[in-house]
């Protein structure tokens, strides 16, 4: 199990782009949480399997098609912290 901190920037809040990244966490079986920062990005952190986290990093680096999304930044985080599940929108 791997945990990360994803910073997503560009056009991804009021595009429907939270509830896009939980409905692809909870296929993908991933812990945590995604939500709006106040600088206009979308942050989520997410534990799960290599492959999975892998999948999910692709997924936030497209969006749904009404976000345009420019950057996403990757940070780890520590396995233990605690994470939601299922994974959830705040």
């Amino acid at each position: 199990m791997i945990a990360r901190r994803y910073v997503v920037s560009g056009r991804v809040q009021g595009v429907g782009f939270r509830w896009f990244v939980m409905r692809e966490a909870v296929r993908l079986g991933l812990e945590g949480y995604v939500q709006n920062l106040p600088d206009g990005a979308v942050e989520a952190v997410a534990r799960g399997g290599k492959k999975a986290m892998d999948e999910l990093e692709q997924i936030l680096a497209c969006g749904p098609a009404t976000a345009r999304v420019d950057r996403v930044e990757k940070h780890t985080v520590p396995h233990e912290i605690s994470l939601p599940n299922p994974f959830d929108v705040n």
